[in-house]
């Protein structure tokens, strides 16, 4: 009995993981080797012939519209979080006001904030638009300029993790030991010496998880791109995730779509054996 005791204890979360990960992912695989009816059936198979279709047509074009996206939001978003962080964390009167304004995103669904930017940023009747105006800017068609378009989607993203980075940032500033600081004002270090030598080796491993939760989301965006743009105009913010639903559940293509959900897997995990082969020699743990 006491050897089984362990076992026991995990078995519940065996069971969650078993249902609502690992079937999904082996049924996944399954499905992207046949041809399926409209209820997602497997008819035909045929092998291989999904994944090399996939690799030469629209699956790369969104999975470079994706690195794109990736591209644009993580790092601007990490350094915003980080550059507000670092406000808030300042000994001032009224700083918990800023705390939450700050972190306030975070309890703002991905649908309504993709909804209050739509606002924004209509062509017409936005502020966004309007403020452009009084500075003397000409109109941007945010959201049907192809140019524009995965700029504006992305600006909703960064704005939608802000308040997850920045409530990360806060508390990996909170966990530096105050006797560094005082050192380094005996030595004479200045505010950017003391940030650069003290702070940010210190919180290395918050901005390192940060780094790495936040490309995996990227990679996962899809409520800003439906509301939004739906993958439009032009293709221009058709991303990965996006061009699945429409294979799955637009034309009924469940094998393509799983073969598509499958590549994508593949190139997440490269993507974070990349970070932890590359980034995590820079992070300075205690």
């Amino acid at each position: 009995m006491e050897r089984l005791e362990p076992y026991l204890c995990i078995a519940p979360s065996l069971t969650v993981l078993a249902i609502f990960v690992f079937y999904p992912i082996l049924r996944s695989i399954y499905l992207s080797l046949f041809l399926t009816d409209p209820l997602g059936n497997p008819k035909v198979f045929i092998g291989l012939e999904h994944y090399a279709s996939q690799l030469s047509g629209t699956f790369l074009q969104s999975l470079l519209v994706t690195i794109k996206f990736v591209l644009y939001t993580v790092p601007v978003g990490l350094v915003l979080g980080l550059i507000l962080a670092l406000l808030a964390y300042q000994p001032l009167k009224g700083t918990r006001f800023f705390q939450l304004v700050f972190s306030s995103p975070l309890a703002v669904s991905a649908a309504t904030g993709a909804t209050i930017f739509l606002m924004m940023l209509n062509p017409v009747s936005g502020i966004v638009n309007y403020v452009m105006g009084l500075l003397g800017i000409g109109k941007v068609h945010w959201l049907t300029d192809p140019r524009w378009a995965l700029w504006a989607v992305g600006m909703v993203s960064i704005w939608l993790r802000l308040g997850f980075n920045f409530v990360l940032m806060l508390s990996g500033l909170q966990n530096v030991p105050e006797e560094l600081y005082e050192a380094a004002l005996v030595d004479g270090a200045g505010p950017w010496a003391r940030t650069w030598h003290i702070t940010l080796p210190m919180i290395s491993p918050t901005i390192f998880f940060a780094l790495v939760v936040g490309v995996i989301h990227a990679f996962q965006v899809f409520t800003e791109i439906d509301m939004m743009t739906a993958g439009g105009p032009s293709n221009a913010t058709s991303v990965v995730v996006f061009q699945i639903y429409q294979e799955a559940f637009r034309k009924y293509e469940f094998g393509a779509a799983s073969a598509q959900a499958i590549l994508l897997f593949i190139v997440m995990v490269f993507f974070t054996y990349l970070q932890f082969r590359l980034g995590e020699r820079r992070v300075h743990y205690q």
